[in-house]
């Protein structure tokens, strides 16, 4: 299978690369491969779940009794809503995404404003504020589920100790506000770095006249940058929305979605190969899924071309 998925987009390039022409036949030869591999890899896999969401597939070497499988028609879809445990999974992943998003934006720019200045060491300090988007999301679960958040040796209870306090079992306790800080220590450098492109965009001329018309540091923020950012905000939100609503790595190793940490990506997994084996239904809710992605993608593109279509008039 690797061998193929190497081999098919090889072929396309050679065709156009080989084929007398190859601005015209050849080119639209390995025009038509290019699209037909990406049709097969992306778009296949796609209706066979969509079929598998109008059945009752389940594994059968995980039952006593096997059932065979059979076409429920949209039972699957109907049982989705009326499902408790999903409804659950509905709500913390949106109190999940808008609370990581929401944090990511406000600290994001607040590190931006700090950058958007000359200082000494600026280089070294936005390599370091960049470094946590660079991690593997289970490296960063990771470091922040032994070394922060351990009752035994992590860092925040050591300081409670020292101060007095008592120790807090955090993931257990807290393991949504435990999992949303994770995503926001590793979302904030991505929502900094859209910011610093929107501040540095900004005409300088108009903040220096703002300046010289005797208006506060405060007062050209609120009048000025602010609204200038707006459209960055906008991008950051539906970007990171886009890829916080898929939350998994930061979930399975810090609380292996205990209650009140069970997203809906990880109640799929938890309905397929985590144990449930009902494919059928685990195709449903990941079909709900992907529709709701396709929406917050449709507005994300729409903004990020309002955006362009603003710096091409700038």
């Amino acid at each position: 299978m690797l061998s193929i998925l190497i081999f098919l987009p090889l072929a396309g390039g050679l065709v156009a690369a080989l084929w007398p022409g190859s601005g015209g036949r050849g080119g639209r030869t390995a025009g038509y491969i290019s699209l037909l591999f990406t049709i097969a890899i992306t778009q296949l896999p796609f209706l066979v779940s969509i079929y598998y969401s109008f059945t009752n597939l389940k594994d059968r070497t995980q039952s006593i009794i096997p059932t065979p499988t059979k076409f429920v028609g949209i039972d699957n879809y109907r049982a989705i809503f009326s499902d408790p445990f999903f409804r659950q999974a509905m709500w913390t992943s949106v109190k999940m995404t808008v609370l990581a998003v929401v944090l990511s934006l406000v600290f994001g720019t607040l590190f931006a404003l700090l950058l958007d200045r000359r200082f000494f060491g600026q280089g070294i300090v936005r390599t370091l504020l960049i470094t946590p988007f660079l991690l593997m999301p289970v490296v960063a679960a990771l470091i922040w589920k032994q070394q922060m958040f351990s009752s035994l040796f992590g860092i925040l209870d050591k300081v409670l100790n020292f101060v007095g306090l008592n120790s807090v079992s955090w993931i257990s306790d807290h393991p949504l506000a435990s999992i949303v800080t994770v995503l926001v220590w590793q979302w904030t450098p991505f929502m900094m770095l859209i910011m610093l492109a929107g501040l540095q965009s900004q005409p300088s001329d108009i903040i220096e006249a703002a300046g010289v018309d005797g208006a506060s540091p405060f007062g050209i923020f609120r009048q000025l940058t602010l609204p200038h950012l707006r459209r960055y905000l906008e991008l950051g939100a539906l970007l990171g929305s886009i890829y916080i609503v898929q939350a998994f790595d930061a979930i399975d190793q810090m609380t292996g979605g205990g209650p009140g940490s069970t997203n809906v990506p990880y109640f799929v997994y938890q309905e397929s190969i985590g144990g449930g084996f009902r494919y059928g239904s685990a195709s449903a809710y990941a079909i709900v899924v992907v529709i709701f992605s396709i929406v917050i993608a449709t507005f994300s593109l729409r903004v990020l071309s309002g955006l362009l279509k603003d710096e091409e008039r700038a």
